[in-house]
């Protein structure tokens, strides 16, 4: 610290994460709410999960939670942004994602079976600028769903051109 001061720190050591933005061909985003504990209530979120499989690719991990917690993959896939969740208090990383030419997977092909919260998880498709408006409008509170919301919709200014490899490094 400045003057050769030391401070003490207590945080969280996390293996960091993924999550998608799903946008189909009419422009909207796959939403789900999702119970949360620590805040007592229900928030809107992306389909996203925990890097808990040793060396797999983020673009597979996060393929693998839009089919377990939306049912639905994606044929085109691209990196929409990195952030740090609360880097006051956690080395959580996640990196989002954005999934586009969906189809739904057929309930005998997914074999996932939901535990827990997920059980009682809605998926809902709201057109990407409402999305945005519910973001501005404090409605949704979880941050990668309001980056990767956000994001979103400014890639598709452009057609979403320019955006990142979906196996681009991180930085």
């Amino acid at each position: 610290m400045p003057g050769g001061e030391t401070a003490d720190r207590d945080y969280v050591r996390h293996p960091g994460s993924v999550a998608v933005a799903a946008v189909d061909d009419a422009g909207r985003v796959l939403l789900l709410r999702q119970y949360r504990h620590p805040v007592q209530r229900l928030l809107w979120e992306l389909p996203a999960g925990i890097r808990d499989v040793p060396g797999e690719p983020l673009v597979d991990c996060a393929a693998r939670e839009l089919a377990e917690e939306a049912g639905y993959r994606a044929a085109t896939w691209h990196t929409l942004v990195d952030l740090y969740t609360s880097p006051g208090m956690s080395d959580e990383r996640i990196r989002v994602f954005l999934a586009r030419d969906l189809e739904r997977i057929p309930d005998e092909e997914n074999t996932y079976v939901r535990h827990h919260e997920e059980i009682d998880m809605p998926v809902e498709w709201v057109p990407l600028d409402e999305a945005v408006e519910k973001a501005l409008a404090g409605m949704i509170h979880n941050s990668p769903a309001i980056a990767g919301i956000l994001a979103a919709y400014a890639a598709s200014s452009d057609d979403y051109k320019g955006l990142r490899a979906a196996s681009a490094p991180e930085a």
